[in-house]
């Protein structure tokens, strides 16, 4: 069974931190000294860890890159129901491999643990970074990323992520009418 997903109350809340590319060049610089000999191939988590996934390819020269698309289900207790996988590396891409897991943040882990799991169950020796780690609302005790860039407890707004206060919903309405012009008095 799942845990319970962490919900704070509101006062509880932490602000946001808004993250300039040159704060994410250090996160990065931070993790590259971290990791301990050569990686056969690299799986970037859609859509969050295609930035930091990049950035680490290039610098560690891995040429064998994929993705993981996961989709968590739309209900009210996400957690407990599994992830959909959308796209995801062959088995054959990634089995007796030793393969890095990359995502920009560790949130509540739930996305990093079912892609991690799924390699591992195809063969892969895998290993898990990401920029940020907040362990505040990891829902597994004791687990958390190999390697990770700072720890945080913010709600961290990437120069890739949507701008505050900006809905994806807005993407789906109607357009708004044209606004009539104003006449002068």
């Amino acid at each position: 069974m799942f845990p319970e997903k962490y919900n704070p109350e509101p006062e509880e809340y932490n602000p946001e931190e808004v993250l300039t590319w040159d704060d994410v060049d250090r996160a990065a610089a931070h993790l590259l000294p971290q990791f301990n000999g050569e990686f056969d191939g690299l799986v970037m988590i859609t859509r969050g860890g295609l930035f930091p996934g990049g950035i680490l390819c290039e610098a560690m020269d891995i040429k064998n890159i994929h993705t993981a698309a996961v989709q968590l289900a739309n209900t009210p207790n996400k957690t407990m129901a599994w992830p959909t996988f959308l796209q995801f590396p062959a088995e054959s891409q990634v089995s007796g491999k030793r393969i890095l897991v990359v995502d920009d943040i560790w949130a509540d882990g739930t996305n990093m643990i079912a892609v991690k799991s799924r390699l591992k169950a195809a063969g892969a020796y895998v290993e898990t970074a990401v920029l940020h780690f907040r362990p505040r609302s990891n829902l597994f005790p004791n687990t958390g990323p190999d390697y990770y860039g700072a720890i945080t407890d913010r709600f961290i707004i990437y120069p890739w992520s949507v701008s505050p206060g900006f809905s994806s919903d807005y993407l789906s309405a109607p357009p708004p009418p044209p606004s009539s012009p104003t006449q002068p008095g």
